[in-house]
Formats: structure tokens, sequence, C-alpha cells
């Protein structure tokens, strides 16, 4: 029997493990970098060992250290988790080298799948060798791992050496693995996938389909299980699909069988050899602990001839702390609060007062409804996430509130092609007009500037705040009876809650203030200084860093005084585990560079300037 589980991951599959664990009377051991001293999945987990560094190369992807911290701790069984280490089957045999009881398949398995050029060539699919004018589109991919990093959509044969340079470089840095391979890319496509389970007496279970469709930069947003609208022939091809990888390579434990569905053909891609992200989804439609299962199969313990009925449907949201209008740049900076309404499932590293860093992925947490219906399921999940209370860096909540509404998805109509097809809209500013006066209104509260009232009407003060990036002024006045304001009643204000009344309408806001940022409700402003500071402006052209990070690459003849096109990569940022291009805004000269390589730069740090061609 396993009695102390080191966790080989961090973040909310680190606490979600843990969680079972604690279910099952198992204690659980943390590893953690130095960024994540602190961070909650060490303090729900029994232990924690250090890995000395931040970056995730010498720490969570050293496979030495971590099985080093398991027998230190006292450890008898490394449940991996996803990501990192967790389809690398050199660390499996680590693992059990050591005398420890490895919570994965075996390392054979993940040879022949965790590759996905091997996995390819297993189920009779050969990745392209050349690329010419008619393969075009074509996806460069990596490897190794997963999570859309070193992934890029190539488009133009002009492209493809530098795009695969970069997936190199970005599947290096994540997976310490930089192999790529080109296939082609099938333009609106679905992704669908298989659960699939199995123990060491050869069984094995495909528990139903999940629809990973909705996603940016390869990586997925919204999933749902089981995927709508696939016929019942569709469905038992890709169980049958599923279930003869995991025999082709005698499989044992949770595994993901990846397909992309277009009309009634289903296409391999891949098979993932760990949990997945979105397994919860699973786990809510059939009733099953799948991390539980996880660690029965690797005691031992043999399957049911049959996996339980499904019943209902169940949809997760991933909420990420990035900037969807922002080319989906990742945020970080500290987590004040974070609590979801309603009965829905939260899976999350994070708590109040947590700090988001640029080591690591930006996923704060995962958000999942169950209901009989996928109606019910999607409209329960999009109410939750419209009333949560996230006071901190910028999200993606207000896109995936609206991406769940959207017809096309409520429709189950959704394709991987759906952001690109609908992000200006889903991500169009909707300021509420009453937020600003609301976030006055609390700041003002018994800040009068006299003693009494008096009979002569004082002076409206005037506040302004920054809203989606968009200058808002609002004007108020001290009264006799309290503050008040044109065009609305101010039914009740205090410093954290204000009620207005506009048009017969009664608006609630509370409000919360953190430095110069101010909550009033789910709005989130920036309180603008009366007198901006003309020394903040930067000259016409001026490149500035869209995100903390490190500067990674600097492109082959970019130097001061070179011409550019607009378009033209110059640099490449590294933020949480991905690579972020930053291009000439404009056709002209290079007059100045300050970006250098290995440099860690922080938000709106100036790193070139493009002087326009006139």
């Amino acid at each position: 029997m396993i009695t102390s589980v080191l966790v080989a991951n961090r973040g909310e599959i680190a606490c979600r493990i843990a969680r079972t664990c604690r279910d099952l009377g198992i204690r659980t051991v943390a590893v953690h970098s130095d960024a994540d001293a602190d961070a909650l999945h060490t303090r729900v987990a029994d232990t924690a060992v250090r890995l000395p560094g931040s970056a995730p190369a010498d720490t969570y992807l050293r496979g030495d250290l971590i099985v080093k911290a398991a027998l230190a701790a006292g450890a008898d069984a490394v449940h991996p988790g996803y990501g990192f280490l967790s389809e690398n089957a050199d660390f499996a045999r680590a693992v059990q080298d050591a005398g420890l009881v490895w919570i994965g398949p075996p390392p054979e398995a993940i040879e022949a799948m965790a590759s996905k050029t091997r996995a390819k060539r297993l189920m009779g699919v050969a990745p392209l060798t050349e690329v010419t004018e008619a393969d075009l589109p074509v996806l460069v991919k990596a490897a190794a791992g997963g999570g859309g990093r070193g992934m890029r959509v190539v488009r133009a044969l002009a492209g493809l050496d530098a795009e695969l340079d970069a997936a190199r470089a970005e599947a290096a840095s994540a997976f310490g693995d930089g192999e790529v391979f080109v296939e082609p890319y099938l333009e609106n496509g679905r992704h669908v996938e298989v659960q699939v389970l199995a123990d060491t007496r050869g069984t094995v279970w495909a528990l139903g389909t999940r629809d990973c469709s909705l996603q940016r930069r390869h990586q997925k947003v919204i999933e749902e299980a089981p995927a709508p609208g696939l016929t019942d022939a569709l469905t038992e091809e890709l169980h049958t699909l599923a279930v003869r990888a995991a025999r082709a390579v005698g499989y044992v434990g949770a595994g993901t069988v990846e397909f992309l569905v277009a009309g009634e053909r289903a296409h391999f891609l891949e098979m993932n050899t760990r949990l997945q992200v979105e397994h919860p989804v699973t786990e809510e439609v059939f009733g099953v602990d799948l991390v539980a299962e996880q660690i029965r199969i690797a005691e031992g313990h043999a399957l049911d001839p049959e996996p339980p009925a499904p019943r209902g449907h169940a949809v997760e949201a991933r909420l990420y702390a990035e900037d969807p209008a922002r080319d989906w740049a990742p945020q970080t900076g500290r987590l004040h609060r974070l609590a979801i309404p309603g009965a829905v499932r939260l899976d999350t590293g994070y708590t109040d007062g947590d700090d988001i860093g640029v080591h690591y992925d930006p996923m704060l947490a995962k958000v999942v409804a169950h209901a009989p219906t996928r109606a019910e399921a999607v409209r329960k999940l999009a109410a939750a996430l419209e009333g949560a209370v996230i006071h901190g860096p910028v999200t993606n909540r207000d896109l995936l509130v609206r991406s769940l509404r959207h017809e096309e998805f409520t429709q189950g109509r959704m394709d991987t092609g759906f952001y690109d097809r609908h992000l200006p809209a889903l991500t169009a500013p909707a300021a509420d007009p009453y937020a600003p006066l609301a976030a006055a209104l609390a700041d003002a509260h018994g800040r009068s500037r006299f003693g009494g009232w008096r009979n002569v009407p004082s002076q409206p003060q005037v506040k302004r705040y920054a809203v989606n990036g968009q200058e808002h002024e609002v004007r108020y006045r001290h009264t006799r009876t309290g503050l008040a304001a044109d065009g609305v009643t101010v039914v009740h204000a205090d410093a954290r809650l204000v009620l207005l009344e506009a048009d017969g309408v009664r608006r609630r806001y509370e409000v919360s203030r953190y430095g110069d940022r101010v909550y009033a409700g789910p709005t989130a402003l920036t309180v603008l200084p009366r007198f901006p500071d003309p020394e903040a402006d930067h000259a016409p052209g001026s490149l500035l860093a869209p995100m903390p990070g490190t500067v990674v690459r600097i492109a082959e003849g970019v130097t001061e005084g070179a011409p550019v096109e607009a378009g033209r990569p110059l640099l490449w940022l590294e933020a949480m585990k991905m690579q972020h291009k930053i291009t000439a805004p404009t056709t002209g000269t290079l007059t100045t560079l300050h970006a250098t390589e290995g440099q860690q730069v922080e938000p709106g740090t100036l790193l070139a300037v493009v002087e326009e061609t006139p």
C-alpha cells in the first residue's frame, strides 16, 4: 500500500492530487522552486522540499533532484501530474530504479507515445519531411510535452525556418527537449479526445469523449464532456481507436488520445501519456476520481470489467492571468481575492494574497460546472464566472463568459478557429458607465472638506480613472445630505458599498481598493493622477515590453540604424513558459535598441524605437 506520495509538479494539479491523497489517507510531499517557496501547493502538502532556483530547467525539470527529494522525505511513490516530467521515460525509470512506485504508465509506453513523431508512426500517420506550397498551411509542433508550447502555424514558406527555430527554443525551455516536427494543419476542425484508463490486467476503459476546440495558441480554454453533436458511429470509432492505441503500447494508468474531427472523419493527433488538465469534466460525468484510480492501479488493483455509466454534462473553463485583447499577454502581480459563487468545482493553485510570477503557466484556476443537460451546465458555468470576485492581475474572465454565451458555442457549432473569427468582438470593452462614479463616491466617503453644511453649493469634485485603457472623468458634490452626482440618485455610499439609482434601476457596487487599483463590482479601475506626468510619454514608434519576462533572442541583423519593415520580428520575450514575438510597428529605421539577450524586463520597459520612414 502507498502511504506517502511526492507530487512532482506545482500549482493547481499539485493541490488537486494532494486533495485526493488526503481523502485516501496518504501523506503528500511537495517540491518547490524558490519562486514557489510559499505557494499554495506547498502549504496543503504535509512536507515540502526545496529545489534551488526559479527557472523550470533548474527546478521542476530536474528529475535527479526530485528523486532525491522523494527519498529524503520518506515518500514511497511519485505522481508526476501533467507537464514538466510527466511524459519523460527516463524520469519514470529513475523513480523506479530508486525503489519508488511510479504512478503512471510504463516507461516503454511513454517512449512509444510521448514523442508525437513515434506515436504517429505507430498509428500509421507520418509527419511531413519536406514542405511545399501545396502543403500549406502546416503546423510546427514539439515532439514532447503539450499545452500549446512549441507550436506554430505556418502559412508562408518564407517564415518556416524562423518558426522552426522559435518552436525548438520554446520546447527546449518548457520540456527540456527541442525536437519538433511538421504536419498538415487542418483549418476549423474540432479537437476531440478520449479519456482512457487501463490496469495491469489488460482491462482498458474508454471514458467518453471531450471537446476541447476553444483554444488560444493551441492551448485549450474551454472543454466539455461529452463532445456535443457526434454521431453514435463516430463516437464508437473514437473509442475503438483510443483503446487500440492504449493496447498497442501496453498502456497502464490514465491517458488521453487526441483527434482532430472534420465532418465524420477522425484524424489521430497524439496520445498524452498522463493526466490531462481537462480531466475534471470526465470525472464529473462518470463519477470517478481519476487520481484515486491512478493510485489504485499503481498499487495493483484491477478495474471493473466495464466503466461506470455517464450522467449529464460537464463544462470546464480555464481562468488565466492574461489579457486576450493584447495578444493574450500573460499578467503578473498580487492576487488579492478570488471567489467563485455557485455550486461549481474550483481547482486552483492560488488563494487570496498569493503572487502570480513570471516563471510558470498563467492559469489561475479551472472552474467546472455539471448539470443534467449541456445547456444547463453552460448556463451554470457562465453565471458563476460572471459573479466571480477576481481582484488582481487582468484575467480572461469576461472572454470566458462571452464565449460560453456565444451562439456558436451554445449551439455546439464551435471549432478550433472560434477565436480567430470572434476574438475582436469577444474582447471589445464593455465599460459600466456608473462604475467610475461608484469608485469615486466610495473614496470620498467621510472626506467632506467642511465640518457643517452651508447654503452655498460646494464645487464639484473631480476624479479620473482608466478603464480598459480609456480615461473616465467623474464629478460629484458634497451636500447637506451626503454625496450627490448629476443624473443619478446616490441611495447609499460608504467606503465599501455604493448603491446608485438611474432611470429607475438600482445598481449595487461592492468597492475594494489596493493602492491605485480600484474594483467597483466586477469593473477594475486605475486611479489616474490629477496632472499627468509629461515625462511618461514615449516617442512615436517606441516598443514597450507588454509583460514581464526575459529577452531570449534578438533577430539577426537587428542593430541600431538598420532599416526594418512593418511586422518584421525584432526580438522575442519569454514569459510564463511561452515565447512572445515583438515586431516592428511600422516601416522605418531602428533608431534605438535597448534590449539585450538575457535581460529581465518589466511591463513598460522601453525595448526599441522604430522611426517611421516619411
